[in-house]
């Protein structure tokens, strides 16, 4: 839905305004900017920065700023979505859950992983420490904590463990610690990621400086409206180790194996540069057709970084050095590709 079904807008206050829209329902509480760029995810709810949004005939509307900087493309800081699976079985559990090989992972270290659906579509995507022998910390890259938890109680039947949601932390950028290596110390989680750690900290003030270097890495961070909508290799999955060919069953390994052995996926990964502000679950389009969906968006002092998965057709037509036109007067260039 776009803002130019409204109509007999007035002002409220600064930043709200109420309306009717084409359809006749009453729109309130929304905040515009001049002209507002909107960002619609179906039914999923999409932060604006200023974290309100409008619901209309439950369909949640976001509206996002259109100034291209750095403090109006993103919120301050994504917030730690986590949960623990810990007991005698957490480890067989998490194993024929998850995609990735967790009966192999050490305490003390963690992996990318996913919990796919029956189809290989991804629906949540995190980093998965073990804490202890029996404890497993799930630090979700998109999504909602206490969702996913309701979600894997299902799956629970007699095996003996707690699946449990904590209270969402704060991210911030620590110390150096090597990739995959964990430290904690009772109240915060770091998790190394070479050049850098990313703290989960239960007090004090987040950051951002971590999110550049991993979106330059090609780590993905989903947005609600893409949960359950890409297979594994849309995200480069198998480079980032966060699924297994040969681990046995898991939901949706079967396709997963599949797309492996006998390819065939045209949609993957890209790092690149945006001429104008976007927001995470934007549709990128040319000549009317979809051609890709924007995962992260970072603005730098040199412009604005993304992470995008592109129609592999499209991206043929990208040439680096060379930004090429899309839909809504954008122009995109691609910078570093990634293989499933």
């Amino acid at each position: 839905m776009s803002t130019a079904g409204l109509t007999g807008t007035t002002v409220v206050s600064a930043g709200t305004e109420t309306g009717v829209d084409s359809a006749g329902e009453e729109v309130v509480d929304m905040v515009f900017c001049k002209p507002p760029k909107v960002n619609t995810c179906g039914n999923a709810v999409q932060p604006c920065i200023t974290h309100r949004c409008t619901r209309i005939a439950r369909r949640h509307l976001c509206l996002a700023p259109c100034t291209p900087n750095s403090s109006s493309l993103m919120p301050t800081h994504h917030s730690a979505e986590t949960l623990l699976i810990e007991g005698p079985d957490a480890r067989a559990f998490a194993h024929a859950q998850f995609s990735s090989p967790v009966s192999s992972l050490a305490i003390g270290q963690w992996q990318f992983s996913a919990w796919l659906d029956p189809q290989g579509r991804v629906r949540a995507l995190f980093q998965l420490a073990r804490l202890a022998d029996e404890r497993y910390l799930l630090l979700l890259r998109g999504g909602d904590a206490a969702a996913m938890a309701d979600a894997l109680h299902r799956f629970v039947f007699r095996s003996k463990l707690s699946v449990t949601a904590w209270q969402p932390r704060r991210l911030a950028t620590g110390a150096v610690l090597p990739l995959h290596a964990v430290a904690d110390d009772g109240e915060n989680v770091s998790l190394g990621c070479g050049t850098h750690s990313l703290r989960l900290i239960a007090t004090g003030a987040g950051d951002d400086a971590w999110r550049l270097p991993q979106l330059r890495a090609g780590w993905p961070w989903l947005p609600a409206c893409l949960l359950g909508e890409l297979l594994p290799p849309a995200l480069s999955l198998q480079r980032l180790h966060a699924v297994a060919i040969d681990k046995g069953c898991y939901p949706g390994q079967e396709i997963v194996a599949r797309l492996h052995f006998r390819g065939g996926h045209k949609r993957h990964l890209h790092r690149v540069t945006l001429s104008q502000a976007a927001v995470a679950g934007d549709t990128l389009r040319r000549d009317g057709c979809e051609a890709g969906c924007v995962l992260d968006v970072v603005g730098t002092d040199d412009g604005i970084e993304a992470l995008v998965v592109l129609s592999d057709d499209i991206a043929a037509t990208v040439g680096a050095g060379h930004p090429h036109a899309f839909d809504d007067n954008l122009a995109l260039d691609i910078i570093a590709s990634w293989p499933a």
